[in-house]
């Protein structure tokens, strides 16, 4: 277990908690153990789904701007690929993943935020890719996730003005998907996270993978993965299990194994 990001697990629910005060700056050491918790968090059967928080006072202010005033551009060459995938070791836990976003989610914090399902945003929240006003861009999947997210135009206004962007604007854009009282924040997510801990994980898993990976790709190889993860399913003794229920009892009543 790191010593700035934690892994909680409770009830089928896993907290990937990030503790580096004051703000949570996301150094290169932080970015590890991020990428170690989210492995952690993939490989453990009895983490169903998983929430990104940062604590009462803030989600992730962004990348420490002190560590990397004084990196040269050979040294941003060796250690951008590992910032990225560092990101994208939680942007692809195959179990659904709720961002907790309290306080501040700038920078690299907005990106991490970015890598989660879903997100839910305290009243008070702050969002924004604040990268221009250093003089550079996102580089931990701001530019791609965020489009992706709320669409070209709003993310280059995000992006090109390194404007902050209060909770209310956020889910007006698609930004955040929930914004409640902050001290209800944390509660909320793991409540949503909580539904799946008796869920059929195998049909979970599959559905993720099937929306991200076909937003990489065509229609037509997109319908192709939905295809062959569908037709997968009826190996698992959830898919058994879930059908005969229905048949015998009606819909929404199976107890699920996770095979």
């Amino acid at each position: 277990m790191g010593e700035l990001v934690r892994l909680e697990v409770e009830d089928g629910v896993g907290t990937i908690r990030l503790d580096r005060p004051k703000m949570n700056a996301l150094d290169v050491r932080m970015q590890e153990e991020i990428r170690a918790a989210a492995t952690e968090a993939t490989e453990r059967d009895d983490v169903r789904a998983v929430v990104l928080y940062g604590g009462e006072r803030v989600f992730a202010a962004g990348a420490d701007v002190k560590e990397m005033a004084d990196m040269s551009y050979t040294d941003m060459v060796k250690r951008s690929g590992g910032l990225q995938s560092a990101f994208t070791a939680v942007a692809r836990i195959p179990k659904p993943v709720v961002a907790a976003i309290t306080g501040y989610a700038l920078g690299g914090g907005c990106e991490l935020a970015l890598c989660a399902d879903v997100r839910f945003a305290a009243e008070d929240a702050v969002l924004g890719q604040p990268e221009i006003l250093l003089g550079i861009i996102p580089g931990a999947g701001g530019t791609q996730r965020l489009t992706r997210l709320v669409g070209p135009s709003r993310a280059k206004d995000l992006i090109l003005t390194g404007r902050f962007v209060q909770a209310e604007e956020a889910l007006a854009i698609g930004l955040v998907d929930r914004v409640v009282p902050a001290e209800q924040v944390y509660a909320e997510a793991v409540a949503w996270a909580g539904q799946f801990s008796r869920a059929a994980a195998y049909a979970v898993r599959a559905a993720k993978e099937s929306i991200d990976r076909g937003l990489e790709v065509d229609l037509e190889t997109g319908l192709e993965i939905e295809r062959q993860q569908f037709a997968a399913l009826f190996a698992t003794e959830d898919r058994t299990i879930g059908m005969r229920s229905f048949v015998e009892n009606g819909p929404g009543k199976a107890d699920f194994v996770g095979r």
